[in-house]
């Protein structure tokens, strides 16, 4: 059985009188991609802010592996093992590739951000920010203004930013925001990748991407879980086709 590395159980969030995201449970495993669809205000970005630290459940239970980490806040959460990407860039436009990816590696590092490092801990930290750029295929553009990169590289470069803190969770928000129909596809390949060794949990409107890349599928509607499961599995659900699309027919 692979290793879950990231769990939620009956997980609620409240805001006054709205529960936004309501008795929500699933796992992600290691060597998988679990992706979480569903309309417009069904609670997926509630969701990936509570998993990843933004939001603190109102109810409700998150784990690591076995460690409880649902009080924990962002930082925390991310030297716990978890990295996470954002609907909207959050790179540092005018430092170059290398420095942002670096920047991360020192943030995740032991003591933190320091502007003056050892030799030993700095070559550690520019190595580490160089494999990632090697992973996301960017390793040529080390040295360039991270806002002279087109959408898409800007959205490779966040990924390596979270690669090299090192996490077991990744979790990305709506990678494929905004991209061509070749940018998309280099991001497809690349998100496929990054489940080697890893957990990862992807919120993403692009149907066709999602039915490539997922090996589980949790579908939200109103703040719940109206299906999980393997997306063949899932595409037939009645309750997807009614709340989700709005219709008989499955999802093509």
């Amino acid at each position: 059985m692979p290793e879950v590395a990231l769990r939620a159980e009956g997980l609620e969030k409240r805001f006054g009188g709205l529960r936004a995201v309501a008795e929500v449970s699933l796992d992600v495993h290691v060597g998988e991609i679990h992706a979480v669809i569903g309309p417009n205000g069904a609670g997926k970005s509630t969701l990936i802010n509570l998993l990843s630290g933004e939001l603190t459940p109102s109810a409700g239970s998150i784990f690591l592996g076995e460690r409880a980490v649902g009080t924990l806040g962002v930082h925390h959460r991310a030297l716990a093992g978890i990295g996470r990407s954002y609907q909207k860039t959050t790179i540092f436009l005018p430092f170059t590739v290398l420095e942002n990816v670096r920047l991360a590696a020192q943030a995740r590092a032991a003591g933190g951000l320091r502007i003056f490092g050892s030799p030993d801990r700095d070559g550690a930290l520019n190595g580490r920010a160089r494999a990632a750029l090697e992973t996301v295929g960017l390793a040529a553009r080390a040295e360039v203004a991270a806002g002279l990169l087109s959408h898409g590289e800007q959205r490779q470069l966040e990924i390596a930013m979270v690669l090299a803190t090192e996490p077991k969770t990744v979790l990305l928000d709506e990678p494929l925001a905004g991209m061509g129909a070749s940018e998309a596809k280099a991001m497809i390949e690349l998100i496929r990748s990054l489940k080697i060794g890893r957990a990862v949990l992807i919120v993403e409107h692009d149907m066709d991407a999602v039915f490539s890349l997922a090996d589980r599928l949790t579908v939200m509607a109103d703040g719940r879980v109206i299906a999980s499961g393997a997306p063949e599995e899932v595409r037939r659900h009645p309750a997807v086709r009614s709340a989700y699309l709005g219709e008989e027919g499955g999802v093509s």
